[in-house]
């Protein structure tokens, strides 16, 4: 059989198990079992100090697809908690990422980013790494439901990118700043990592709700955001990347720029939407969205951008 193989694989067990796992269990044990036609099995052992309680992770050559997706054959030991988990299949997103950064980077300017964000930008609050929307118990979107810097990053891309050079971009005529701001919360749901969506109320910023909660939903933005994902899933099938890849560039762009740019408060985001719902065909249970004056009397604001 293949020794250097064997070799590898086994590095590779035991540095899954003690970076990829972190789940407080320091390896400790490392059993590897190989037969005479090369299959192979992985016991090995970790040992958690605080506890003093072990847990042993198994694996099974047989039938292995890969070391890094659901590897494992079993996990035996009592829960203890959230955990990082890069194995779970659900990680793939940040797997993928972790991947981008390095080669878009490199080690020296991921270094000195991390070093920006830490002097600069409070912690986001604590979460797990999986893509579990964690909403709050109140219906009605607060600044405190919302990481400012992300949406101002969405609103500062989108203005950047303007509708003109946006739709020539997307191929797609009649898309306008407004649709643009949607499309970059949208590009980050599509794109994002799991840790990007600790603050899921900020993505009702995109189309609002049928409640009006955050604003009424404004049917002509609604409309546009799917023509382009139509449009972009349809290219996508026939090879044509262009669209899709427009998206990710947007929501790169929002990620760049979320790190210094600012903006107004959600008060004041929210009260724009409002006051320009009627020209944006705002709807809701209630009905559709009338102008100002329609209501206080007052001129109507004309649309701005």
């Amino acid at each position: 059989f293949d020794g250097d193989r064997l070799a590898t694989a086994s590095r590779l067990v035991a540095k899954v198990d003690s970076a990829a796992v972190q789940d407080g269990f320091d390896l400790y044990l490392h059993g590897f079992i190989v037969t005479d036609d090369g299959n192979w099995v992985v016991v090995q052992q970790g040992m958690n100090g605080d506890s003093r309680v072990a847990r042993r992770y198994h694996w099974l050559a047989e039938g292995l697809k890969s070391f890094v997706d659901q590897p494992h054959a079993a996990i035996e030991g009592a829960n203890q908690g959230e955990i990082v988990n890069l194995t779970d299949r659900r990680a793939d997103a940040s797997r993928q990422r972790q991947l981008e950064l390095l080669h878009n980077l490199g080690p020296d300017r991921i270094v000195s980013e991390l070093s920006a964000l830490e002097r600069g930008t409070p912690p986001p609050p604590a979460q797990p790494l999986l893509p579990h929307l964690v909403m709050p118990a109140h219906h009605d979107v607060r600044e405190s439901d919302v990481v400012m810097r992300r949406l101002h990053g969405n609103i500062a891309a989108a203005a950047d990118r303007g509708p003109k050079d946006f739709a020539g971009l997307l191929l797609v005529p009649g898309v306008g700043a407004r649709t643009v701001r949607a499309l970059a919360l949208v590009a980050e749901v599509l794109h994002g990592a799991p840790c990007r969506f600790s603050d899921p109320g900020r993505f009702s910023l995109a189309h609002g709700g049928k409640d009006r909660h955050p604003f009424p939903v404004p049917l002509k933005v609604y409309d546009e955001t799917i023509g382009v994902l139509k449009s972009a899933m349809q290219k996508a099938r026939l090879g044509r990347e262009e669209e899709i890849g427009a998206l990710k560039r947007l929501d790169d762009q929002s990620r760049q720029v979320e790190r210094y740019v600012t903006g107004p408060s959600l008060k004041e985001i929210v009260a724009g939407e409002f006051d320009q719902s009627h020209l944006l065909g705002g709807r809701s249970v209630f009905g559709w969205e009338k102008p100002p004056e329609a209501t206080t009397g007052k001129p109507a604001k004309e649309e701005q951008g």
